[in-house]
């Protein structure tokens, strides 16, 4: 289990938010602010055993029980983040460091000190250029997914194996593959008459298992990714692709290239707005790059808001995740579904207090099924 809580990032960038300290030193602007949140969540599993990463079964969403409770982290980290910008020779530069951590263990006692240094990187371009990021940061493919989903400052699926230590899985698994977090070399272009393209070479990774050893190691090619994007006024729409070479380690497997292309839109109009997202290929993986190792998968997104007043945001979101193959890396698991329903109040400039509710759904080839109902309540805190 440990696997899937180190597995499971789950999580994001920050949402724009106004810094707690702006500091002007020469020619550089120095920013410091940060996220804090909690959660109160509930679950209860039923159903047939499903193996594999299945989200609903009592092994993973309710972490062992038949039922669970968790006050922690939602599907953001708490985080310190720290920028530095400045304008010279014609460039706008910009050093930017993230750095987040967990609420909630097992333990009342043990130290609570692991760190996730999810962003560390430095950009450089102008407007005529665009710009270059070299360093640490979330990748380019699944981005507008987990950004745009409405359970990002909630919890979605409140899963408590990657909950406790970790974080709650929004629609990771059952909606989109997780972005994930690469050492990288990327592009962004100027926009022009509403499109820009986002391209970069990223650090390959390793499989990370959940119900095996490991299977593949990387190979000397980097993983690549890219995503045409058009955007202007109501409506913002995406291309987008990823790729990368494993080789096989274990006896049995075959080398493999993960292949997976994504498309998606989101329209706001007045207080409705809508998100549509899907990916399909091989290897994309449900809580890491080829996690279930060489098998085909669709991820599918669909998400409407409502803008009740000026403080409160409806929402009801469904996502879910399907095996097109049953290998040896699935284990047997079929699918994975979440069907979310939140409310969400900005008490204040920066606090948001969130209610949702949901039920998760696992299904097996052979017809099993595994559900979980969830709740969560609590706030998030941007400074």
């Amino acid at each position: 289990m440990k696997k899937i809580v180190l597995a499971a990032t789950a999580g994001a960038m920050l949402a724009p938010a106004a810094h707690a300290v702006d500091i002007k030193a020469g020619d550089w602007n120095v920013n410091v602010g940060g996220i804090v949140n909690a959660y109160y969540t509930y679950v209860s599993c039923s159903g047939d055993a499903v193996g594999g990463l299945a989200l609903a079964t009592e092994g993973i969403g309710c972490g062992g029980e038949d039922r669970r409770t968790t006050i922690g982290n939602g599907l953001l980290p708490n985080g310190l983040v720290t920028s530095a910008t400045t304008k010279q020779s014609g460039f706008d530069i910009k050093a930017h460091i993230g750095i987040y951590h967990a609420t909630a263990t097992d333990s009342a006692i043990a130290q609570n000190s692991e760190v996730d240094v999810r962003q560390a990187y430095f950009s450089f371009g102008n407007a005529d250029l665009g710009t270059f990021k070299l360093g640490r940061d979330n990748g380019i493919f699944g981005a507008n997914a987990i950004f745009g989903d409405m359970t990002l400052i909630g919890a979605g699926a409140p899963v408590q194996a990657t909950q406790r230590g970790r974080v709650s899985l929004g629609h990771i698994g059952a909606g989109y593959a997780y972005v994930g977090y690469y050492g990288q070399m990327a592009y962004s272009s100027p926009k022009l008459s509403g499109f820009s393209v986002d391209a970069g070479v990223f650090n390959p990774v390793a499989d990370s298992p959940i119900v095996s050893a490991a299977q593949y190691s990387t190979r000397s090619n980097p993983q690549v990714q890219a995503q045409l994007t058009y955007a202007d006024g109501l409506l913002k729409a995406w291309i987008g692709a990823k790729s990368q070479k494993f080789k096989a380690v274990a006896v049995g497997a075959s080398d493999f290239t993960m292949s997976g292309w994504e498309a998606g839109a989101s329209f706001q109009q007045g207080a409705f707005g809508l998100l549509a997202n899907y990916e399909g290929g091989k290897g994309l993986g449900v809580l890491s790059d080829a996690d279930q190792g060489n098998v085909r998968s669709k991820h599918w997104l669909l998400q409407g808001t409502f803008k009740a007043s000026e403080k409160l945001k409806l929402g009801l979101g469904y996502g879910i995740s399907k095996n097109d193959d049953n290998t040896a890396g699935t284990n047997g698991l079929k699918s994975n579904a979440n069907l979310t329903a939140g409310a969400y109040y900005a008490l204040t400039g920066a606090i948001t207090l969130v209610g949702e509710v949901g039920q998760t759904r696992s299904k097996s080839f052979t017809g099993g099924e595994a559900k979980m109902n969830g709740a969560a309540f609590g706030g998030i805190l941007f400074f």
